[in-house]
């Protein structure tokens, strides 16, 4: 193991989308040879997509992920390695028994207050709920939400599903985790509004296995990189590190907060089970956050009639062990990262990266974007430009 490291020009730690870009085009633009260090036992990052074992359906094992960008280049990276379907994402949420449309457009507005409305009738109507907060500034995520839309529907779709994403009470958490809501004055219900958008023709696992399909990239599973970590520092050899940047540092400041996503599988015994990828449910009383059925992501395919698989998603605040899915970003978690940030800055050999390594949400187009950008300003020069030229590694910016 130790000598493919030794032979590689750049050691890339995890194999999602941040690494696999890096490592794809090290080795099409650079010729450059790759070591891609992963712990799981497959490539692909939280975007793995695998067949169900019982109905052969396609689901996401890290929950649903949807591909959707405005971004041409990312847009035209990404179609070398797959077709995409025309799927377009539409959500649904149950409050009181009642379904509605998200995100909240003229549509919800109508059916929650049971009536037809014209777009400058639902602006004033929720002008007149915002009131409330006039004059006020936000100090928590309640105050922030009515604000932008109004008590009623922040009671109905905001309040209940917040509590449970976030297991604390709206009026505990910060007002900067909801910085827009978006309310669309008409009848759109697509759930995004990128000019691209769709699902991959063969699932995600097979975009993995083009872009990492090279004499120059080899892919270690099941491998944990801390068990080697001394030793590939000592080889002096370039790593973009993707994991969690705290961890990297042996928790020396602490360990960042993050929030965790765990998942109830059930085996339906029928073709359908509600009519949709996914439904949200945004009453208290319900401890999930909401069902994915993935086989109506993908209606083209012919899958078993007789059965269908959902997951359950319950949200809770990651430990130690747990997969860490989105960052709390509280304060305190954002004073301790501008000092991990600072230690970051201050490697020579190595670039962090991806979601984790820069504590920020990412999208896949997001990921993609950056690592793009990464390559392009940091790892690139560094491997074709003259010394003098070339550009610090460390914490990297956005796209």
């Amino acid at each position: 193991m130790l000598d493919l490291i030794e032979d590689c020009d750049v050691v890339i730690v995890g194999s999602g989308f941040s690494g696999a870009v890096i490592a794809e085009r090290c080795s099409s633009e650079l010729g450059l040879r790759s070591v891609i260090i992963e712990r799981r036992s497959h490539a692909g990052g939280n975007s793995y997509s695998e067949p169900d074992p019982d109905t052969g359906i396609e689901v996401h094992r890290y929950g649903a992920h949807l591909f959707h960008t405005s971004n041409r280049d990312v847009w035209n990276y990404i179609n070398r390695f797959t077709g995409f379907t025309d799927y377009k994402h539409r959500v649904l949420s149950v409050y009181r028994d009642k379904i509605y449309t998200m995100p909240i457009n003229l549509l919800t507005i109508s059916q929650f207050f049971g009536k037809h409305m014209t777009p400058p009738e639902a602006r004033a109507l929720i002008e007149e709920h915002r009131a409330e907060m006039a004059g006020k500034s936000p100090s928590n995520l309640e105050e922030k939400a009515i604000s932008l839309i109004g008590r009623p529907l922040y009671e109905a779709f905001i309040r209940g599903y917040t509590m449970k994403q976030w297991q604390t009470d709206p009026r505990d958490l910060p007002e900067g985790i909801i910085t827009r809501l978006p309310v669309r004055m008409n009848f759109d219900t697509r759930y995004f509004e990128d000019t691209y958008e769709g699902l991959p023709v063969d699932g995600y696992a097979k975009i993995f296995d083009r872009m990492l399909d090279s004499t120059n990239i080899r892919v270690l599973l099941d491998t944990d990189f801390f068990a080697l970590k001394e030793k590939i520092e000592g080889l002096g050899k370039l790593i973009f590190y993707t994991g969690p940047v705290d961890r990297f540092f042996d928790y020396r400041f602490g360990q960042l907060g993050w929030r965790t996503v765990d998942f109830e599988r059930d085996l339906i015994n029928r073709k359908d089970f509600q009519g949709a990828p996914v439904i949200n449910y945004a009453d208290e009383t319900v401890p999930f956050t909401r069902i994915l059925e993935f086989r109506h992501m993908h209606p083209e395919r012919k899958y078993t009639e007789d059965k269908t698989v959902i997951f359950r998603e319950y949200s809770r605040a990651a430990g130690a062990m747990d997969e860490p899915y989105y960052p709390i970003g509280t304060p305190a978690d954002k004073d301790m990262y501008d000092q991990y940030r600072t230690l970051a800055d201050a490697e020579s050999n190595v670039i962090f990266g991806g979601r984790l390594g820069t504590y920020r949400y990412l999208d896949m187009h997001q990921a993609i974007g950056a690592a793009l950008a990464t390559f392009e300003r940091t790892i690139k020069p560094r491997f074709t430009a003259p010394s003098s030229e070339r550009i610090p590694t460390g914490m990297q910016p956005a796209a």
